[in-house]
């Protein structure tokens, strides 16, 4: 590969890279569409898999299309006004309601969390470390991801390098690109030190049972007790999350990675945080995609039937 096309590819995530492949190839071979493709061949393309497919994977193919077509230098046949009254007709015919991640509840991110901790503090008195770096790390992926609000691609791509921790004071993040860093310009995230359940002194007893300081921050154990030099993939994520909520007797299938995003703006809506400070704190750039993560229903307060928690004392 040379320069120019190495810094071309650099401007565009993998993960999105590899979707549009597929999409392309779909349109391609699966359908047997022409490229370049006529709005009418993107009509069609559309209604042979209207029924199949949900309207945001649609959408997706057609983003796909579209750049491959800017890229070779021909018209753009996705945004003919057919293809638009299209989408508007599959939206009318196949109504879907969106599916979300629910939130993770402050008293199961305590429960789950007082079990690891019991369970670290037996395996070190055991002197059993395999099991007690795992929990370590656990406690620290939770806390980190639920305080923080990040994503999951956002915990995996964490480094030792680009994170400042002083106990009793807080924790410094810094991602050279996130998700909506659409220029790449890196951004930093700041938590503070909090009276309990805190994601400062979690990170710090992690990287010191594990003896990292540099490289990824959350990594992959063997049976043997040997971490994994990259970072733990986003997509294990999701079976890490349900496999610790399940042993701490959290119902986990309620919980996905985004789950903990999610707990913590709807903690915070609920805790006080007018939406633009939850904006900053997060890193949303609009309105629309801060509100898909509240559960308006916090807003009831007291009023709401719900399950009798304590409130924990965690901010200073």
């Amino acid at each position: 590969m040379n320069k120019v096309d190495r810094y071309l590819q650099a401007g565009t995530r993998e993960n999105t890279r590899l979707s549009y492949r597929a999409a392309v190839e779909h349109f391609e071979v699966t359908w047997g569409g022409f490229l370049p493709a006529t709005g009418d061949g993107i009509v069609r393309y559309l209604a042979e898999y209207a029924d199949k497919h949900a309207i945001n994977t649609l959408k997706q193919r057609l983003a796909a299309l579209a750049q491959w077509h800017i890229t070779q230098g021909f018209p753009d046949p996705t945004k003919t006004p057919t293809v638009k009254q299209m989408i508007k007709g599959i939206r009318t015919l196949h109504p879907t309601q969106e599916k979300q991640a629910a939130p993770l509840l402050l008293f199961h991110l305590e429960q789950a969390v007082s079990w690891l901790e019991r369970e670290a503090a037996l395996a070190a008195e055991r002197g059993q470390f395999v099991s007690m770096i795992r929990h370590r790390r656990d406690i620290a992926l939770v806390l980190i991801g639920f305080w923080r609000g990040f994503r999951g691609d956002e915990l995996a791509r964490l480094q030792v390098e680009h994170t400042q921790a002083e106990s009793g004071i807080g924790i410094t993040f810094y991602l050279p690109h996130t998700k909506g860093d659409r220029q790449h310009l890196g951004t930093t995230f700041h938590t503070p030190a909090l009276k309990k359940l805190c994601p400062v002194q979690a990170y710090i007893n992690w990287i010191t049972v594990a003896g990292i300081s540099r490289g990824p921050v959350f990594r992959k154990v063997d049976r043997w007790g040997n971490l994994a030099d990259g970072g733990i993939n986003s997509n294990s994520l999701i079976p890490l999350l349900r496999r610790i909520f399940e042993q701490a007797g959290v119902s986990a299938d309620l919980y996905s990675s985004h789950s903990m995003r999610r707990g913590f703006a709807t903690w915070a809506s609920a805790n006080g945080w007018d939406i633009k400070s939850l904006m900053s704190y997060v890193g949303w750039k609009d309105v629309k995609s801060a509100m898909r993560y509240v559960d308006a229903s916090s807003s009831f307060g007291e009023l709401a039937v719900q399950v009798a928690a304590p409130k924990p004392e965690v901010l200073r």
